[in-house]
Protein backbone atom coordinates (compact mmCIF):
# COMPACT_ATOMS: atom_id res chain seq x y z
CA UNK A 1 0.00 0.00 0.00
CA UNK A 2 1.14 3.54 -0.45
CA UNK A 3 1.58 5.98 1.72
CA UNK A 4 -1.36 8.33 1.11
CA UNK A 5 0.74 11.40 2.13
CA UNK A 6 2.83 10.89 -0.71
CA UNK A 7 -0.13 10.76 -3.29
CA UNK A 8 -1.36 13.45 -5.46
CA UNK A 9 -5.31 14.62 -4.30
CA UNK A 10 -6.37 13.66 -8.09
CA UNK A 11 -4.70 10.06 -7.55
CA UNK A 12 -6.58 9.70 -4.25
CA UNK A 13 -9.58 10.82 -5.98
CA UNK A 14 -9.32 8.17 -8.48
CA UNK A 15 -8.84 5.89 -6.40
CA UNK A 16 -11.61 6.40 -4.28
CA UNK A 17 -13.86 6.87 -7.29
CA UNK A 18 -12.49 3.37 -8.54
CA UNK A 19 -13.40 1.83 -5.17
CA UNK A 20 -17.38 3.71 -5.11
CA UNK A 21 -17.85 1.87 -8.67
CA UNK A 22 -15.96 -1.86 -7.83
CA UNK A 23 -19.02 -1.59 -4.52
CA UNK A 24 -21.77 -0.34 -6.82
CA UNK A 25 -20.98 -3.65 -9.17
CA UNK A 26 -20.20 -5.47 -6.44
CA UNK A 27 -23.45 -5.16 -5.26
CA UNK A 28 -25.24 -5.32 -9.03
CA UNK A 29 -26.77 -1.73 -8.42
CA UNK A 30 -26.79 0.51 -12.00
CA UNK A 31 -25.39 4.07 -11.76
CA UNK A 32 -29.44 5.30 -12.57
CA UNK A 33 -30.44 3.04 -9.14
CA UNK A 34 -27.77 5.07 -7.16
CA UNK A 35 -28.40 7.92 -8.19
CA UNK A 36 -32.56 8.05 -7.63
CA UNK A 37 -31.50 5.99 -3.90
CA UNK A 38 -28.87 8.67 -3.18
CA UNK A 39 -30.32 11.48 -4.54
CA UNK A 40 -27.69 12.58 -6.59
CA UNK A 41 -27.89 13.16 -10.24
CA UNK A 42 -26.70 10.61 -12.67
CA UNK A 43 -24.01 12.71 -14.09
CA UNK A 44 -22.49 13.14 -10.37
CA UNK A 45 -22.26 9.81 -10.14
CA UNK A 46 -20.82 9.35 -13.20
CA UNK A 47 -17.77 12.09 -12.13
CA UNK A 48 -17.56 10.55 -8.81
CA UNK A 49 -16.60 6.88 -10.24
CA UNK A 50 -13.84 8.91 -12.31
CA UNK A 51 -12.82 10.78 -9.29
CA UNK A 52 -14.30 14.02 -9.90
CA UNK A 53 -15.82 14.18 -6.39
CA UNK A 54 -16.92 17.58 -6.01
CA UNK A 55 -19.30 17.36 -3.28
CA UNK A 56 -19.06 16.06 0.25
CA UNK A 57 -22.80 15.66 0.62
CA UNK A 58 -23.16 13.85 -2.56
CA UNK A 59 -20.34 11.30 -1.39
CA UNK A 60 -21.95 11.50 1.98
CA UNK A 61 -25.38 9.96 0.12
CA UNK A 62 -23.68 7.87 -1.47
CA UNK A 63 -21.66 6.03 0.90
CA UNK A 64 -24.94 5.90 2.90
CA UNK A 65 -26.25 3.86 0.69
CA UNK A 66 -23.64 1.21 -0.90
CA UNK A 67 -23.42 0.77 2.91
CA UNK A 68 -20.02 2.23 3.20
CA UNK A 69 -20.45 5.10 5.66
CA UNK A 70 -18.76 3.26 8.71
CA UNK A 71 -15.63 4.16 6.84
CA UNK A 72 -15.52 7.61 8.28
CA UNK A 73 -16.69 6.53 12.05
CA UNK A 74 -13.09 7.56 12.73
CA UNK A 75 -13.67 11.03 12.22
CA UNK A 76 -16.56 10.87 14.11
CA UNK A 77 -15.22 9.38 17.22
CA UNK A 78 -14.58 12.13 19.77
CA UNK A 79 -10.51 12.27 21.36
CA UNK A 80 -10.39 10.98 24.41
CA UNK A 81 -7.70 13.18 26.88
CA UNK A 82 -5.52 11.54 29.27
CA UNK A 83 -6.00 12.54 33.33
CA UNK A 84 -2.80 14.52 32.08
CA UNK A 85 -3.71 16.40 29.18
CA UNK A 86 -6.92 17.11 31.07
CA UNK A 87 -5.33 18.60 34.38
CA UNK A 88 -2.95 20.60 32.44
CA UNK A 89 -6.15 22.01 30.00
CA UNK A 90 -8.14 23.22 33.28
CA UNK A 91 -5.14 24.87 34.58
CA UNK A 92 -4.04 26.26 31.54
CA UNK A 93 -7.48 27.95 31.25
CA UNK A 94 -7.30 29.14 34.69
CA UNK A 95 -3.38 30.68 34.24
CA UNK A 96 -5.15 32.73 31.88
CA UNK A 97 -8.36 34.03 33.71
CA UNK A 98 -8.42 37.83 34.01
CA UNK A 99 -8.00 39.62 37.27
CA UNK A 100 -10.18 42.47 38.46
CA UNK A 101 -7.92 45.51 39.01
CA UNK A 102 -6.96 45.94 42.63
CA UNK A 103 -6.85 49.16 44.35
CA UNK A 104 -8.25 52.52 44.64
CA UNK A 105 -8.70 54.37 40.79
CA UNK A 106 -6.93 58.28 40.97
CA UNK A 107 -9.57 60.80 40.62
CA UNK A 108 -7.61 63.59 38.72
CA UNK A 109 -9.44 66.84 39.88
CA UNK A 110 -10.97 68.78 37.19
CA UNK A 111 -10.89 72.86 37.82
CA UNK A 112 -14.19 74.39 37.52
CA UNK A 113 -15.07 76.33 34.22
CA UNK A 114 -15.76 79.88 34.78
CA UNK A 115 -18.75 79.68 32.12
Amino acid sequence: MDDIYMLADTVILSRIGNRLRATRLKQNITQQSLSEAANVSLSSIKKMEKGEIRSFDSLLRVLRILGKLDILQPLMEEEQLSPSEYYDLVHSSQATMRQRAAGKINHVKKEESEW
